[in-house]
C-alpha cells in the first residue's frame, strides 16, 4: 500500500496588505453580494473575476424555490465572462459571502465542488493559472491556482 498526501498552500493577507488590483477585485466581489437573490438561504455570495485584459466581471448566487435550479456566484461570473468575453481568459477570481444577518463572514468560504470543477476547466481553457482570493474579515486566503482546490479533478483526459 502507498499513501498519497495532497497539500494546499495559501497565503493569508489582511485587507491592508492587498495590492491595488486585489483590493479592486475584492471590492467588486463584496458589492456583488448585494445583487444576490437568496430569499431561501439568506446567504449572499458574490464573485468577481479579473480577465487577462484587466476587465472585472461579477456574479452572485441566484436561488430558486426548486433548489437545484439555482446557481452559485462563481459559476455565474465564469459563465458570464465566457459568454461576454470569450477571448479573455480569467486570471484571478475573488469570492465573498455575507451570512443570514447580512454580515461578511469572519472566515473565508471556499467554492463548492461543482464550482471547483467549472473553475478547473476555465483554468485549463485559459492556459494558465487562475488565482483564487477567498475573503474573510479576519483574513483573505490567496491560493495560487484552481488546481490546488481540486487536485484530483476530472477533465477531458478521462473521456
Amino acid at each position: 500500500m502507498k499513501e498519497l498526501n495532497l497539500h494546499i498552500q495559501a497565503i493569508v493577507k489582511q485587507e491592508d496588505e492587498l495590492t491595488t488590483q486585489e483590493l479592486a477585485l475584492l471590492d467588486e466581489a463584496r458589492r456583488a453580494t448585494y445583487r444576490s437573490y437568496a430569499p431561501y438561504s439568506h446567504f449572499s455570495v458574490g464573485a468577481a473575476a479579473e480577465l487577462a485584459d484587466g476587465t472585472i466581471v461579477t456574479g452572485s448566487n441566484q436561488e430558486n424555490a426548486a433548489y437545484p435550479s439555482g446557481l452559485c456566484a462563481e459559476r455565474t461570473a465564469v459563465f458570464y465572462a465566457g459568454s461576454r468575453y470569450p477571448d479573455q481568459p480569467i486570471r484571478r477570481i475573488c469570492i465573498a459571502a455575507r451570512d443570514t444577518n447580512g454580515e461578511f463572514l469572519k472566515h473565508p468560504i471556499s467554492p463548492c465542488g461543482a464550482c471547483r470543477q467549472v473553475l478547473l476547466e476555465a483554468e485549463q481553457r485559459a492556459g494558465g493559472d487562475i488565482e483564487v482570493m477567498l475573503y474573510g474579515t479576519e483574513g483573505i486566503y490567496i491560493i495560487r491556482r484552481i488546481k490546488d482546490l481540486l487536485p484530483l479533478g476530472f477533465d477531458e483526459s478521462f473521456l
